[in-house]
């Protein structure tokens, strides 16, 4: 019979293997946000090589953009089931297969498979359910500013690869680019299949700052029914409801509109496009700042005020956005960047605090679909404002369509009504199961 170590055996270690888990997902989630915001920059050289409507390329990032969602839940499960590290290790793989491949496509459809389902599945299982299942394992202390600081794995990953693939694309064409993403992909597979362990017991330790009474026991059940279960229990409380509601619209003015069209609309007003990728790199350098702020305050501030105010400061800056697009850089931009940065996605911890709060033990699986409202959003904003651009000529009012939602999505936030005791969900039948 097998015992839990001991608080000692604990302190003697110079680094909790927590803390290497965090590293190995934080350079995962990276690669993904990175593979993510690689097609933003794909899209006018794909229109001008092929001759393919701006519409219709917007239809693959929409298709990528919500399996990259609606794979999450499920994605949690299989990693209640089969473990963290494989579920991540064959994710990089399907992302290497699925940009290496692009290379020889010929059709829009090509696009769609290939770096709409493949690669949108890929990322899905690397999602932001994989930040609450790691949190939710190895931590117990420090989960807020932990989860903000993995949350701004996406802001870094598109800091490292936004220029890179612009400048690329600009000097050698977009098959290059396509390339060095398969081949980053297959870069992080080693790193997580060493150092990325399932759970803590695995490292015999408990989760970082916790007790045995922490410790989560695997769920074996399969994974499509954990993950059916989860959203049909979670669906009867108006929390989830909420927190879909305003989580659907941060996906459509974030991943939707910004990162998927700010660098065609720049281009729209005579800015080339390694500068629109770098001013979208400065927004990916203030998130990091702005996420990890965000967790640290999770921990401290009723986090409904704080999806609020960051809500309502996003559709501010959505609103003055318009007039700030021209050949040159300016100041105004430079300070949209900024404000724009930081609010980018430091919803995501108070959100995953609340979703913790409320759905107990089973928050990440219930996280992955509230995560997939997220991507659904965002699908539908960079499938939308791409038909506005083909209809108008114009992105502004997709950018003033944005500023309207944050609006809601600041009431839906402040609506929430709080659990001050942490319960698990009923495990209990799906519905037409037999109780």
């Amino acid at each position: 019979m097998t015992t839990a170590p001991t608080t000692s055996a604990t302190q003697r270690r110079r680094v909790h293997p927590a803390w290497w888990a965090a590293a190995a997902t934080f350079l995962a989630l990276l690669g993904a946000a990175g593979f993510r915001s690689t097609p933003g920059v794909l899209v006018e050289p794909l229109h001008a090589e092929f001759g393919w409507g701006i519409g219709s390329i917007s239809f693959a990032l929409a298709v990528n953009l919500a399996l990259f969602g609606v794979t999450a839940p499920f994605a949690a499960a299989l990693m209640e089931r089969f473990g963290v590290r494989r579920v991540v290790a064959t994710a990089l793989v399907m992302v290497a297969v699925g940009a290496g491949t692009t290379v020889f496509m010929t059709a829009v459809w090509q696009l769609v498979l290939l770096w709409g389902v493949v690669v949108g599945l890929g990322t899905g299982s690397m999602a932001m359910a994989l930040v609450a299942t790691v949190v939710n394992r190895w931590f117990v202390a420090r989960r807020g500013l932990v989860s903000g600081v993995l949350t701004a794995a996406t802001a870094t990953g598109q800091l490292v690869f936004l220029p890179l693939v612009a400048a690329v694309v600009e000097s050698g064409g977009w098959r290059p680019a396509a390339l060095i993403t398969a081949g980053a992909a297959l870069a992080v597979v080693p790193v997580v299949l060493l150092f990325l362990k399932d759970r803590p017991a695995d490292a015999g330790v408990l989760p970082y700052g916790g007790t045995e009474a922490d410790v989560v026991p695997p769920q074996r059940t399969g994974a499509a029914r954990l993950a059916l279960r989860a959203l049909a229990d979670a669906s009867r409380t108006g929390t989830f409801w909420l927190l879909v509601g305003g989580f659907f619209i941060c996906g459509a003015t974030t991943a939707g509109l910004v990162q998927s069209h700010f660098v065609p609309a720049a281009h729209d007003h005579g800015m080339p496009a390694t500068t629109a990728a770098s001013l979208l790199a400065l927004v990916g350098i203030f998130d990091l700042l702005g996420t990890i702020l965000s967790g640290w305050l999770t921990d401290r501030v009723d986090p409904r005020l704080l999806l609020g105010a960051y809500y309502a400061l996003r559709g501010l800056s959505l609103f003055l956005l318009p007039p700030l697009f021209g050949t040159d850089l300016n100041a105004s931009m430079l300070a949209f960047v900024v404000f724009y940065g930081l609010d980018w996605v430091a919803t995501v911890p108070p959100t995953m605090a609340l979703a913790r709060e409320a759905f107990g033990a089973r928050s990440a699986v219930v996280f992955g679909w509230i995560f997939a409202s997220h991507q659904i959003g965002a699908a539908f904003a960079a499938l939308v404002a791409g038909l506005v651009r083909d209809a108008l000529g114009s992105y502004d009012a997709a950018w003033y369509g944005g500023a309207v939602l944050c609006v809601v999505a600041a009431g839906l936030s402040l609506a929430i009504r709080r659990r001050r005791v942490p319960a698990p969900l009923p495990v209990g039948p799906l519905p037409g199961e037999p109780s």
